[in-house]
């Protein structure tokens, strides 16, 4: 009789692999569209993301660069995690995510986010506020911070101007300032950092021609809020142009890590598993659930390499199985459908040689077997379970035998469903 498996050693099987990685890159994939199409919906001036001369994203490229830890974040209840004394968080622009309201007509803040200040401030960390979207106001805390407009615009064009020497580092650099630019409401708590006199208008004799102050700086509890008034002076624009180094060192007042606020130019991280996964800080057990994800898709494709005999003792085809289960192990240990009775056959031989021996050469059981081995795995299996069955039969007794056979073939097995399957 003849071996019709394939010879050799080891057949690569690639169905395992490629399975688990295309599941695992269709995954990374539709992360990396979900991440980029946050990212296009920045529309406003300021963000750390945009490359065009109206984003920030030299100023905190620059910050990387020098050594600092930055953290762009899309969700803004993560300022509660930081670690505020080593922390500067940034604030440029934009206007808070669903934090308003009308009151008298007029648009106001409703709290959430002066809350978010007022807590970071209290565990002494460090704010810069640039370009707030309208007055805030603690009455906790007993700090306030308002941008003045020009009532006529067009008063003024853009200029330089110098720092406050006195307060600021030596080498401080000068600061930008765009066309009719806004200035800070301060009171006696607020030490002036940049500041300029007014431009007085020659068709407003009221007009206010006192200093104007630009930047500014005030410790509140533990904690430190610099404001200034407008946020053209670190836009790409302005930082390509004359790089300021020294003010932006200030800034951070040596703080190791910089924390910028991106919800507030629309970026917003949806509340889903990604958001847990970074708001509790689980990016552990996401690389162990994926592990056992691919683990498992690799083990139901098969072993990554076919081995035709793998342990020349190994019995396969278990005692007391069903045909279908016992051929389903079979499958299981990528052994190719059309040899599993060859094998479970030549399991048996190397097992019990002599009871093979009579099989082969008996005139009724041979033609048997030989027709079994050209059969579908489970109908083959079936019909050398039954000469197997037989032969111990007459190994006792020739009338034993003879009742074995007889009642092989009037009594047709029922499938169970696992047999079904295979069928």
């Amino acid at each position: 009789m003849s071996d019709s498996r394939p010879k050799g050693g080891m057949v690569l099987n690639w169905r395992g692999p490629l399975l688990a990685g295309g599941i695992f890159a269709a995954v990374f994939a539709i992360l990396l569209l979900m991440a980029h199409q946050n990212q296009s919906t920045t529309s406003d001036m300021g963000s750390s993301l945009r490359e065009d001369p109206y984003g920030t994203s030299l100023l905190f490229d620059a910050y990387a660069r020098a050594g600092y830890q930055v953290k762009r974040s899309q969700d803004e209840d993560s300022l509660s995690d930081q670690n505020a004394e080593n922390t500067t968080a940034f604030f440029i622009g934009g206007y808070p995510y669903n934090d308003w309201e009308f009151q008298k007509g007029n648009l106001r803040s409703a709290g959430k986010f002066r809350g978010r200040l007022e807590e970071f401030l209290a565990r002494g960390g460090r704010i810069v506020l640039i370009q707030p979207a309208w007055k805030l106001k603690s009455e906790s805390q007993v700090w306030e911070v308002e941008n003045k407009w020009n009532e006529t615009p067009h008063e003024s064009g853009p200029t330089w101007i110098s720092p406050d020497l006195h307060e600021m580092q030596a080498g401080s650099e000068k600061m930008y300032l765009g066309a009719d630019a806004p200035w800070l409401k301060t009171d006696e708590h607020w030490t002036a950092l940049y500041s300029g006199p007014a431009k007085a208008n020659a068709k407003d004799t009221k007009a206010d021609t006192s200093g104007r102050v630009y930047m500014a700086m005030r410790r509140i509890g533990k904690g430190e809020l610099i404001a200034a008034s407008q946020e053209w002076f670190l836009l790409n624009e302005a930082i390509k142009q004359r790089p300021n180094p020294v003010l932006l060192d200030f800034l951070t007042g040596g703080r190791p890590v910089i924390w910028v606020d991106e919800t507030l130019h629309g970026l917003h991280q949806n509340q889903g598993v990604l958001w847990l996964v970074q708001r509790y800080r689980l990016q552990a057990a996401l690389m162990l659930f994926w592990a056992a994800l691919l683990g498992l898709l690799w083990s139901m494709s098969g072993d990554l390499v076919r081995r035709p005999r793998r342990d020349q003792n190994a019995q396969i085809v278990r005692h007391g199985e069903s045909a279908g289960v016992a051929a389903r192990h079979l499958l299981q240990r990528s052994i190719p459908s059309e040899h599993v009775v060859v094998e479970c056959w030549e399991q048996y031989r190397r097992r019990s040689p002599q009871d093979a021996q009579a099989i082969s050469v008996d005139p009724r059981r041979g033609p048997r077997l030989r027709a079994a081995l050209a059969q579908t795995a489970l109908a083959g299996y079936k019909v050398l379970s039954e000469l197997i069955a037989e032969r111990r039969a007459s190994a006792r007794g020739p009338a034993h035998a003879d009742r074995v056979a007889s009642d092989s073939s009037m009594v047709t097995p029922k499938k169970i469903p696992e047999e079904a399957r295979i069928a």
